[in-house]
């Protein structure tokens, strides 16, 4: 069998934590045990977010904690003419289709909420005239491409010909066969009006591209899984097995962030914290 492969892929919009320092290790020690590789990837396609000198930290902070893993580094920025083929691609299948809504406007027609809690969208812009969305391309107007939820469902259920369903291993490494239900997320936004891809559209197609066989994320992207297995079936991409372990929150219960300004790991190492110390932390000692 080939060896197992899995990749550690935060975005350069911040100091890692003590959450992505359990992400991190939970991966590597994963496929430490099984014999795999480890992989590392740089998701900075968020030009107004991603900063090239968090770079160089996040690579101090996983060497620091006895993390190595394979050279090259991939960077998101790099893999842009591969995003617009796959969008391409699922526009030639009928399955994407302009959006000029607002965020403000969308809240204000939503009447619900997607599994991030944002305002689901409620189809503004699907079946709008071909002649409207033509005039306000050549406007200039910005707009998202966002995909036609129940085509896309309609059309990767007859490609897979059975329900669409991924590979969850629990702790322990036992795995369930659980069903994607990617309807919950509404027409989700594939090309972002301020990026060439999503987080979505890019990750599967990194993914596969690099041969990742496992994802190992935390629990806060389970739901996102029901989403990647779809565009997975109708691009035509393998599916990794994947564990969403458990997250690690502070004394409030409340998820480690980078926005919220959380202890990083280089804080905590120039306080003089070991990485036996960080393991102790996140419960892995």
């Amino acid at each position: 069998m080939d060896k197992p492969v899995f990749r550690f892929a935060p975005s350069p919009n911040g100091e890692l934590h003590l959450g992505h320092a359990f992400s991190a290790l939970v991966g590597y020690g994963r496929a430490c045990a099984g014999g795999g590789r480890f992989l590392v990837r740089i998701e900075d396609i968020d030009e107004g977010r991603a900063r090239a000198r968090y770079v160089a930290g996040i690579l101090a902070d996983l060497a620091w904690l006895g993390i190595a893993w394979e050279e090259p580094v991939v960077f998101q920025s790099r893999r842009l003419p591969a995003y617009r083929a796959a969008s391409e691609r699922l526009e030639r299948m009928g399955l994407l289709y302009p959006c000029f809504a607002t965020r403000a406007e969308v809240a204000a027609a939503s009447c619900g909420r997607d599994p991030d809690g944002a305002p689901l969208y409620p189809g503004l812009y699907r079946g709008r005239a071909p002649d409207e969305i033509a005039r306000r391309r050549a406007a200039g107007e910005p707009y998202a491409l966002r995909l036609d939820m129940a085509a896309a469902i309609a059309a990767a259920v007859k490609l897979a010909s059975c329900p669409l369903r991924f590979a969850e291993l629990d702790e322990d490494g036992r795995s369930q066969m659980i069903e994607a239900r990617p309807e919950r997320w509404g027409d989700a936004v594939i090309v972002r009006k301020d990026a060439p891809a999503s987080y979505h559209l890019a990750v599967v197609i990194d993914d596969a591209w690099q041969g990742v066989s496992h994802v190992t994320r935390g629990r806060d992207l389970y739901a996102a899984t029901d989403l990647h297995r779809l565009l997975q079936v109708l691009l035509s991409l393998p599916a990794p097995v994947y564990h969403h372990h458990r997250l690690i929150t502070d004394a409030a219960g409340r998820k480690l962030a980078k926005s919220a300004r959380d202890t990083s790991l280089r804080s905590l190492r120039e306080r003089g914290v070991t990485p036996m110390d960080v393991r102790r932390l996140v419960g892995l000692a």
